[in-house]
């Protein structure tokens, strides 16, 4: 197909979604190589993100120009390539999420350097979607979205509580402080062990590097935020079954995940080749499939469109603390971690992707569960 006509095909699809490659607009593309355009027809969103990054096209707000591109589900008007026909294949073949894998995102993504998320997060090191019903700034939003969890979980002193994907120790070191619990934390990120054993020195938390399935302890309460992301539709059902082992008959497990409207196999591929390798986003179908038989649904709170103001909040730290960034990280890597956070803001604004926030129990809570927003 000759380039003339695929830029103009490009063009025009665009133009459905309200973008216009030749008008100086804030939603509008300027286009630095025309290369762009037949790397967009041939390997969709990852043509786009590897464009990007290689410089070959700018936008002012990429966040409201991936907003557009998502709204108006552009990517699904393109023919599928060979290339990416592959890339959906391997979920449907392999475990990306077998635990011999599991410790590959954590050395790609979490191990990058603790000089960046501490740049980039709120003073609490929390790396998930804060909640800003009644917050002015990323601290105050995330500090409630921490004691939300707490309060969903009905903690009491004394009880004993397992944070699944711990982190850098935000929620494992608010509850032992804030609800007098003990607290065991497992992470796959040994930077994120350190920092949190550090973090938490002198409470009673525990923190282990530790895959999600050798857990054997029972607990009064679970807790899974941003974790459930790296689990897999291969392993939902041997994760839901983790879950009822180690919880307690009268205990309670708030799962807080990223979530998709339909369900599909795959993710996107720009995303789990730069940023989250065998990261996969769960639907509602396949969480409820999981926890079939095996746990009662007491509560689902959706606050996706939060999600969009805490990666704008991620992109502006950034964008403040570039310079002494610097020294650590080039050119390129700034224009793929824009890319990221500006990305997934505009698919969390479309409302193409969800932030929940579901509470389950073993046996039903008596008298019925009280939901907190």
């Amino acid at each position: 197909m000759a380039s003339t006509v695929i830029e103009a095909m490009i063009q025009e699809k665009f133009k459905l979604a309200g973008i216009d490659c030749k008008k100086d607009n804030p939603c509008g593309l300027q286009i630095h190589d025309p290369r762009f355009y037949e790397k967009v027809l041939h390997n969709g969103s990852l043509g786009l993100g590897e464009s990007y990054v290689d410089r070959w096209w700018d936008a002012e707000r990429v966040d409201d120009f991936i907003y557009r591109v998502t709204k108006a589900d552009l990517e699904s008007t393109l023919q599928w390539s060979l290339r990416q026909l592959l890339h959906i294949s391997k979920y449907f073949l392999f475990n990306l999420q077998s635990k011999n894998r599991a410790t590959e995102v954590g050395k790609k993504h979490y191990d990058i350097g603790n000089d960046l998320f501490t740049r980039m997060l709120d003073k609490r090191m929390v790396y998930s979607c804060a909640y800003w019903k009644n917050a002015s700034n990323l601290d105050e939003a995330q500090e409630a979205k921490l004691d939300l969890i707490c309060q969903k979980l009905y903690l009491r002193p004394g009880m004993r509580v397992l944070d699944i994907g711990c982190g850098w120790g935000s929620f494992v070191k608010y509850a032992a402080q804030k609800y007098q619990v003990e607290v065991v934390g497992i992470t796959i990120s040994q930077q994120q062990l350190e920092y949190a054993k550090t973090s938490c020195k002198g409470l009673p938390v525990t923190l282990y590097f530790q895959d999600y399935r050798d857990v054997n302890e029972v607990f009064d309460r679970i807790v899974s935020v941003g974790q459930m992301e790296h689990v897999g539709d291969k392993n939902y059902l041997i994760y839901m079954q983790m879950i009822c082992r180690c919880l307690k008959n009268d205990g309670i497990f708030l799962l807080h995940t990223i979530g998709k409207n339909k369900t599909t196999k795959s993710t996107d591929p720009w995303m789990e080749k730069y940023i989250f390798p065998n990261g996969q986003i769960p639907s509602v179908e396949q969480l409820a499939k999981a926890a079939n038989g095996l746990l009662i649904l007491e509560d689902w709170h959706n606050f996706g469109a939060d999600y969009d103001k805490t990666l704008m909040a991620w992109h502006h730290n950034i964008v403040q603390h570039w310079e002494a960034l610097k020294m650590h990280y080039d050119e390129r890597f700034y224009r793929m971690w824009t890319y990221y956070l500006l990305a997934c803001a505009g698919a969390f604004r479309s409302r193409m992707l969800q932030l929940w926030q579901i509470v389950f129990v073993k046996q039903g809570i008596p008298g019925g569960y009280f939901s907190i927003r």
